[in-house]
């Protein structure tokens, strides 16, 4: 009788979880904390967190060849998702802000600083260069590159790259204002920018397809991404596919964020996840983002010299590509300082910008290093 229980109890999980296992399990408890009680990217940390949990259940083998997790995972793998993905920000995005004032771009373009700061930085503490180039990409702030660049250069450390990237996205609102408050004057934050001009329909069908057709000529590994979002911009902007604008906008996205997410969690296997390894890269993350955020301030501080004083500085914080939340926490620290500052518009520009940036700066990288 007692052999058989033992026999049994042999035979479950409950006997081959060890200490590793339990700190995945309070990691994914985490994750789908944040996600459910406090409100952080909850569309990407359940399924991340909850993919965590299974691919540490002993046993079950999701992700051993011929699992569930194992056929889903090639989306990754394959670099399918993150484009599909890409996809659907583009049919929800709104780039009016950014036709209306191009040199956004700029801005866009200086808050990828973060990740070169952070890819010599990798190299410093003995990561490979594919290794620091996937960990560099943190600072862009956009998780499906992020997740894309990983796991062409280092899929090995896919699980905490992409955690890190989802952890900073959600903590925008508390990493980037103290940052901001520090490189600006109450008088830079105080400025109150014009009206944005009107944009054409046909400006914005031609933005999708000349952005396109530049960027990817420009920077041909990043055609997948680029490609994939401004076809999705283009959906939107037509006027004449709205069954596909809208099935990108919700059906689409929707499901490559449940495989995406949980495949994603599901890499983070206990003895591969709990390393010295992992916790350089939540710190080297961190690095990455602030650089990022303090790049595009320092830039919005030159143009508002070279502008005589009428662009804010805050909207270049706003470069980073966590869109909408980075131009909303530009509006909302400009708004403690004027009230009657209305500051989201002007930082939509430099928001979607950076979604171009970090694609781009994400097909340099794959060019160079992969």
């Amino acid at each position: 009788m007692w052999q058989q229980f033992i026999d049994f109890f042999q035979s479950t999980g409950f006997a081959a979880v060890g200490w590793q296992q339990c700190v995945m399990y309070l990691i994914s408890f985490t994750l789908i904390y944040l996600a459910v009680k406090k409100g952080y990217e909850p569309l990407l940390l359940i399924p991340i967190g909850f993919g965590m949990l299974l691919a540490n259940l002993p046993f079950a083998n999701l992700m051993d060849k011929g699992g569930l997790l194992y056929w889903l995972y090639r989306g990754v793998k394959l670099g399918i998702y993150p484009p599909l993905i890409f996809l659907g920000v583009g049919a929800l995005t709104d780039f009016g802000p950014l036709i209306a004032r191009p040199q956004s771009l700029l801005l866009g373009a200086a808050a990828q600083f973060g990740i070169f700061i952070t890819f010599l930085g990798s190299i410093l503490l003995g990561f490979t260069m594919p290794q620091s180039g996937a960990i560099g990409i943190i600072g862009g702030a956009d998780g499906p590159t992020a997740i894309f660049l990983a796991s062409k250069l280092a899929p090995e450390l896919l699980a905490p790259i992409a955690i890190a990237a989802y952890s900073y996205m959600a903590l925008v609102p508390i990493i980037q204002p103290p940052i901001m408050r520090a490189l600006t004057t109450k008088k830079e934050r105080s400025v109150v920018m014009e009206q944005l001009r009107p944009v054409s329909k046909t400006e914005r069908i031609i933005f999708p397809i000349l952005v396109a057709l530049l960027a990817s000529l420009l920077v041909p590994s990043a055609a997948a991404l680029i490609g994939c979002l401004m076809l999705g911009n283009l959906f939107r902007e037509s006027g004449v596919v709205d069954r596909l604008s809208k099935t990108a906008q919700n059906e689409l996205i929707n499901i490559i964020t449940i495989f995406l997410g949980t495949t994603v969690g599901a890499t983070a296997n206990a003895e591969l996840f709990l390393s010295a390894g992992t916790l350089k890269i939540i710190v080297l993350g961190l690095i990455a983002f602030s650089f990022s955020t303090i790049g595009g301030v320092l830039f919005g501080k030159l143009m508002y010299k070279a502008s005589g004083g009428k662009i804010n500085p805050l909207i270049g914080a706003a470069g980073v590509s966590a869109v909408p939340m980075a131009a909303r926490v530009a509006h909302k620290v400009g708004q403690e300082e004027n009230p009657g500052n209305w500051l989201l518009m002007h930082a939509m520009g430099p928001n979607v910008a950076g979604v171009i940036g970090s694609a781009i700066a994400a097909g340099i990288l794959l060019a160079t290093l992969g």
